[in-house]
Order: structure tokens, then C-alpha cells, then sequence
């Protein structure tokens, strides 16, 4: 992902609440969320150039998901997919923290990358370029291509509108309204990344639409007090306009001790 704003144990009725644009080169080849028949406990979409996901939850109730750090002296030519990161998180029964802890230890074979966790109880971020897992209170946070809540403009203006409409029951169609935000930033507040001003603008908004370049997919989870699953994904087509739907639902599994 590219953007991501999320609450986490900020709603009476949802512990977890997420909304998240995909940006990724328009030839890159990918699937729309579905249950993965090799991995039959995870949902999420797939790239099918690297085998990965970008965000995802599992039948047991986990959720994982990844942004790039943009900065391209950070580099790193013939490193793994980090999509392949997201997918081991949901394909695994450790907790958070331990699930954090293993990725960081081999967080130097990837380019550098931001990765939420959550297992159900707890919800962490692991950052490659300061090395810090940090295990997060409850509360509204947003992260884009930097480190999390990180004010730049698509960043803070999304947290601002996502609170807004966790006021009463998260509404989906206003969750997309804020996704679909192409307005870009003003020259003086954008972020320097080590890209030219032009890409800097062309990045800037939520929903990005740039030469061979742009928002993919934008996607709604969330996860109720009593179990109750619902993700929907929308994807984009080049010109930016809607080019197929998926919705899922479903009930978090028992643990089998529990």
C-alpha cells in the first residue's frame, strides 16, 4: 500500500478499522482480493509478479500490511519481494510481536519498507530504515511512504476526514470518497523524497494518477468486537475509473485453545 489510515481499538463497536490505496506501476500484474488456494487462511489480493500481497487478513484474524519508503538511494537491485513479507505475516500463528521481531531480523535482504502487524490483542509497526518495532496504543494513525504519521499533506488530510466518519458507524462509501482524493498538494508543502517536484506533485494526493503510474486498488476492512469480518476492494483501471468490485465476509475462527 501506499496510504493507509487506521483505527485501532478507537471504535466502541470495531477494534480495527482500515482504509488503504495500492499504488504500483500500471504493468504490474495483479489479482483482486480472493482466498488463496494455496494458502487457504489468507485474503488478500496477490501480485503476480512477485507472489506477495500488499495487505491482507486471515481466517484467524490477522491483519498485515506494507508500505515502500520512498527514497531511492535505498535501493536495492535483485532484493525479494517485500510483498512476500505481508504474506508470511497472515500465513503464520505467532503473535505480533514475535511475528515483528523475526522480520526485522532479516529486514536487511529487502528494500526498505514499513510493516503493520496484528494478531487480534495486539497491533505493531516495524520501520527497516530505523529498525524500531514499536507496538502501537489505541488510537488513529496514518502512513504513507515514510515513516508512520509521518504530516505529509495526503497523510494528515486523511487522518482528518477518517476520524470524521468513525464518529458513528464506519461508512464505506465516505471511507472511498477520502481514498479517491486527487487533489494534489501545494508546491510548499510538498515532501522532499529524492524524487524531481514533478513526482513529488504527481504523488502527492490520495489517489494518484501518474505516466505509468497510480492507484491501483483501494480497500475497506474491518473487524467487529464479536468476530465479524468484512473487506471490500475496488480496482482501478489506467484512466482511474472503476474496473471491478470484490467483496468478503466471514466470521474470525476460535483459536483451538481457546
Amino acid at each position: 500500500m501506499c496510504l493507509i489510515v487506521l483505527a485501532w481499538r478507537a471504535h466502541h463497536d470495531y477494534p480495527l478499522v482500515v482504509a488503504a490505496n495500492r499504488d504500483e506501476f500500471l504493468a504490474r500484474p495483479a489479482s483482486a482480493a480472493h482466498w488463496w488456494p494455496d494458502r487457504p487462511q489468507v485474503l488478500a489480493g496477490r501480485d503476480l509478479e512477485g507472489g506477495g500481497t500488499w495487505m491482507g487478513v486471515s481466517r484467524n484474524g490477522r491483519f498485515a500490511a506494507l508500505t515502500n519508503f520512498r527514497d531511492p538511494t535505498l535501493r536495492r537491485e535483485g532484493a525479494p519481494s517485500r510483498g512476500l513479507l505481508v504474506r508470511d505475516c497472515l500465513d503464520t500463528d505467532d503473535d505480533a510481536s514475535q511475528t515483528l521481531a523475526r522480520i526485522a531480523a532479516h529486514a536487511a535482504h529487502y528494500a526498505a519498507f514499513n510493516l503493520l502487524v496484528g494478531d487480534g490483542e495486539r497491533l505493531g509497526i516495524y520501520a527497516s530504515t530505523t529498525g524500531e518495532v514499536r507496538m502501537l496504543e489505541p488510537g488513529i494513525y496514518g502512513l504513507s511512504n515514510h515513516l508512520l504519521d509521518t504530516p505529509w499533506p495526503k497523510v494528515r488530510l486523511a487522518r482528518e476526514r477518517f476520524a470524521a466518519v468513525l464518529a458513528d458507524e464506519p461508512d464505506e462509501a465516505a471511507m472511498l470518497a477520502l481514498l479517491r482524493d486527487g487533489e494534489p498538494a501545494t508546491d510548499e508543502h510538498l515532501p522532499q523524497t529524492g524524487v524531481s517536484r514533478e513526482w513529488e506533485r504527481w504523488l502527492s494526493p490520495a489517489f494518484i494518477r501518474a505516466p505509468g503510474y497510480g492507484t491501483r486498488c483501494s480497500t475497506f476492512l474491518s473487524i467487529r468486537r464479536d468476530g465479524q469480518v468484512r473487506l471490500r476492494e475496488w480496482t482501478w483501471a489506467e484512466d482511474g475509473e472503476l474496473a471491478g468490485e470484490a467483496t468478503h465476509g466471514f466470521t474470525i475462527e476460535a483459536s483451538a485453545d481457546g
